[in-house]
């Protein structure tokens, strides 16, 4: 197939892109399967493959799309990664909204449009669901994360409406020692600084990077799969729990817990997604046949090392 893909630098981009490469003896496609990729990119293509996009003026260079056979749409400013102002809480917005809706406007005015439309989304648009088990039935959560998660995926609309199968591949916390989340957790681990955050009751609906890409790979070749999908792992499990099994792994100890006012100061209003709880379920993904080959957070905290 040729496939193109947002974000493709990023860290679940990259896995993806060596995964459709390169071919996977283990899961669906076999070995040297070599799919042709095309890179969306903001500046001027420097290499084949790469084809120019500017999400913010709704630009794109639909003519090298032309032949690809799915799109999958990765790109978005990290949530993590700043400290929640008034700016970057629109840059958050924006990089999802406008680069979705600039995808989805121009796919769908094409002559042969792609057959799948695989957009990034994330288990925030849940909100935070306390202890209760959550499924892809379960309609949006209120506050900033929520709002966001919704207006993402209702810019998709356009390629829905050209008749284009749009999945929303909703993600979980990634489990990856090279980025993410999860990659500024390993270090603080490895110094014998990690503790559970906050009281630690809270869930984390998890996934390794390797099932998460596997995920991706299942989304584009299951031709019934459209709307949303929760990619996180069966059995999400508490901070608590995630501390004690980083701990373990890595064979030290976990003696500092962080307590939520101090969270409070240092992140701000992100603070109160990282305290609050999600306990979401891949019920589309385990109905449609996916196999997880971490299924358990010791399993994928051993896979990302």
């Amino acid at each position: 197939m040729r496939i193109a893909i947002t974000g493709s630098a990023g860290l679940i981009g990259t896995a993806l892109v060596r995964s459709l490469r390169a071919g996977d003896t283990s899961r669906a496609g076999g070995p040297g399967d070599g799919h042709e990729i095309v890179r969306l990119v903001r500046r001027a293509p420097a290499a084949p493959g790469e084809v120019r996009w500017d999400p913010k003026r709704q630009q794109i260079d639909t003519a090298g799309l032309a032949g690809c056979d799915a799109v999958v749409h990765l790109a978005g400013a990290g949530v993590g990664d700043h400290r929640w102002t008034a700016a970057y809480k629109q840059e958050i917005r924006d990089s999802r909204v406008l680069g979705t809706r600039a995808l989805a406007t121009a796919l769908a005015a094409m002559d042969a449009p792609p057959r799948v439309f695989v957009c990034g989304s994330a288990i925030g648009y849940y909100g935070d669901t306390g202890d209760r088990r959550t499924d892809e039935s379960a309609p949006a959560g209120s506050g900033f994360l929520p709002e966001v998660c919704t207006a993402w995926e209702a810019a998709a609309k356009p390629a829905q409406e050209a008749g284009i199968r749009t999945v929303f591949a909703r993600t979980g916390l990634v489990v990856a020692r090279s980025g993410g989340a999860w990659g500024r957790l390993f270090p603080v681990f490895r110094l014998g600084l990690g503790g559970r955050l906050g009281d630690g009751s809270q869930y984390w609906s998890f996934i390794s990077l390797d099932d998460h890409i596997a995920a991706l790979r299942h989304l584009l070749d299951t031709e019934d799969l459209s709307g949303p999908v929760n990619l996180t792992a069966p059995e999400p499990v508490t901070n608590r729990e995630v501390t004690a099994v980083m701990g373990r792994v890595l064979n030290r100890p976990t003696p500092f817990p962080v307590p939520a006012p101090v969270l409070r100061v240092a992140l701000g209003e992100f603070a109160g997604d990282v305290l609050g709880s999600q306990r979401v379920i891949p019920r589309r993904l385990l109905d449609s046949g996916f196999v997880f080959r971490h299924p358990g957070i010791t399993e994928a905290v051993r896979a990302a090392l």
